[in-house]
């Protein structure tokens, strides 16, 4: 019975950890993405809208930081484990764009082709036209 009592509570300790990793990451991916978004309009907005999207989901934003248009996120979240004591979980994520060309690379010189150059190629499409069809 006292094996089958510590099996029991190594499980569940083990599935609160991965609830809490699972809850922290998904909460700073969330964040990131929001702050992303609003990462070149407003810089200060974006990581208050991150802290509040952490907030509500029940984790503490503890830095975010934004470079351009890229905004990177850390969460963590405290918990308690049997025979552990109190542990702290964290998570991180980043969100900007898929790939960011530097505006003095002058693959294009127009900035609508320049966002339009396919992720590994060094040159944009011919038509572009067509890329957008597909897009």
């Amino acid at each position: 019975m006292g094996l089958l009592l510590a099996v029991a509570t190594a499980l569940a300790t083990v599935g609160s950890v991965r609830v809490a990793g699972h809850r922290v990451n998904s909460a700073a991916d969330l964040g990131a993405l929001a702050a992303a978004r609003l990462a070149l309009i407003d810089p200060e907005g974006a990581c208050a809208k991150a802290a509040e999207l952490a907030i509500e989901n029940g984790v503490e934003l503890t830095d975010c930081k934004i470079n351009e248009d890229v905004a990177d996120v850390w969460t963590e979240l405290s918990i308690s484990l049997p025979l552990l004591g109190s542990r702290t979980v964290r998570g991180r994520s980043r969100a900007g764009p898929a790939e960011t060309i530097p505006l003095d690379d002058d693959r294009s010189s127009s900035p609508e082709r320049r966002s339009l150059i396919p992720i590994g190629t060094t040159t944009p499409p011919a038509d572009t036209k067509a890329m957008r069809s597909t897009a």
